[in-house]
This record gives C-alpha cells, structure tokens and sequence, in this order.
C-alpha cells in the first residue's frame, strides 16, 4: 500500500472511540446531565404508527403532485382561477386541450400518478383507521372537539401515553405550544471593559423544540372549531378572547392549548368530553 493511500485511508478512519462515546453516554445518563431524550417505545401502537406513517407519506406525494400539475398549466400560461378544479377527471380534457403538443404528455402523466397516488392514499386511510378503531384510546379521543378520527389515529403512536407529561405545561412544550420568553445582548461591555448584565427587552414566543406531527394536529384542531364552531363552550371562549382585545392568533393558540389539555385529561381518566364539566371549571 502506498503512502498517500495509508494517509487517506487514515484520514477516513474514525478518530473517536465507539467504547469511550458509549461510557460517556452511560456516565450522562447517570448524573442526569441529558436534557434531550428521545421516547422510542410505541407499545400497543406500533402498527398504527407505521400505517399513519405510510399515510402521512402519500398525503405529501399527493400534494407534490398537484402542485407540479399547477405550475405546468401556469408555465404555459393557461389561467384557472378560484373555484375551478383542476385535477377532476370530467374537467381534465378541458385542462389537456389547453396545452401545447409537446407539454400535453408531462401533464398526462403527472395525471395518471396523481390518480394513482389518490387512490394509495385513501386505501391507506381506510386501514389506518381501521387499526385505529382497534384501541379503546381512539373511541375515548375521538370525542374531544377538533379530534376528526383522522387525528386522533396520528395522534396516539406519537403520545403512546399520557403518563410521560408530569402536567400539561410539559405536554403543551412536547407539542410546541409552550410560551418561553426570549431575549438577545443581555450581556454589554462598561466603560471599564469589563461585560456587564443589563436588563433588555424580552419576546415572547413559541418553544422551537417540538414534536411537528403534535403541532399540526393540535392547530388544525383548533381551526376546525373556530371555522365550523362545533362546540358551543370552546367557541364562546374563543369570542370572549377577541372581545377582551386579544389577538386572533394568540386565541387560536389558547383554545389549542386547551384542547391538547382536554386530550391529555381524558386520555387519562378514560372518560368522554363532556361539554359541562369545561363550562364548569373555567
């Protein structure tokens, strides 16, 4: 062996010792000094993780296809405006005549995979619900308002259990709806040199580490009740809020939070919601 390939092939060698990474990790975990620890265990909801995962996966090849069939009509110049469907097979003629000779067979193809991947998606929504309905957890679910049985099938491999959370400022950080305060140059230099603490201005903000499946879920949640106002309490919270003059994003960020508080609760006392009892308690 050469010496320049002994220099590579040295240069390519780990420097790090597995053994010395794995004591040090151990060492870690014993003093408690690992504040970020990954939940690995799914339990019962192994499956069902899996099928909302396959889901979830054709849901984006679904919508990455719709929007490669817009941005072919839009390269040509071919105008649809609100309203008009572009990807229903009784208008689908009208959007191919549009098009010149050369583009026509991109767009037939993107048509066939969109068709095809339609169909995967809701083959794969059936099963995932029907792995869902197995767990008496989604029929509890299922009943908190917002919960669509969709959600509440995504929902459960990704909490397994409620008894993670101590409370549910803890749950509410886990799905990035945790309010933390944020501040920059705290520290300045004086006039001796030496750096000094100075109070600063604060923003507000939502937590950065989270579970982005959580947040989407809790914020859709919360935008089905307000846009279709299902439960009579939560709307009537949300209108009070504007009425005090609070902000429609920050309300819409409350009754988030109060539905991630609902799920934790009933996920753990195993009862349905009940409209009366959150009347009751506020």
């Amino acid at each position: 062996m050469s010496a320049r390939r002994a220099a590579a092939r040295r240069a390519r060698a780990p420097t790090r010792s597995v053994g010395r990474d794995a004591f040090g990790l151990a060492e870690q975990l014993r003093i408690g000094s690992i504040e970020t620890r990954v939940y690995k265990g799914r339990g019962q909801f192994g499956r069902l993780g899996n099928l909302a995962k396959a889901y979830g996966f054709l849901v984006g090849d679904t919508v990455r296809v719709k929007n490669r069939l817009r941005s072919v009509l839009r390269s040509r110049g071919v105008g649809y405006g609100a309203g008009r469907s572009v990807y229903s097979k009784r208008d689908r003629e009208q959007w191919l005549g549009a098009l010149p000779e050369a583009t026509k067979a991109l767009a037939q193809h993107l048509y066939e995979e969109h068709d095809a991947l339609v169909a995967l998606r809701e083959k794969a929504e059936k099963t995932m619900l029907a792995g869902g309905k197995k767990h008496r957890e989604w029929h509890v679910l299922r009943t908190c308002p917002g919960l669509g049985p969709i959600r509440v099938a995504e929902l459960l491999p990704v909490v397994v259990t409620p008894y993670r959370f101590r409370s549910r400022s803890g749950f509410w950080a886990y799905c990035g709806l945790g309010i933390v305060m944020r501040s920059s140059s705290d520290w300045v230099r004086a006039q001796t040199g030496d750096w000094v603490k100075v109070p600063v201005q604060q923003t507000r903000g939502l937590n950065r580490n989270f579970n982005h499946t959580l947040k989407r879920i809790f914020k859709g949640a919360a935008t089905t009740v307000i846009g279709r106002a299902e439960d009579g309490s939560l709307y009537r919270h949300y209108e009070s809020l504007l009425d005090g003059g609070t902000k429609p994003n920050l309300a819409k960020l409350t009754i988030a939070r109060q539905i991630a508080s609902i799920t934790l609760a009933l996920w753990r006392t195993g009862e349905r919601y009940d409209p009366a009892k959150l009347r009751a308690t506020k």
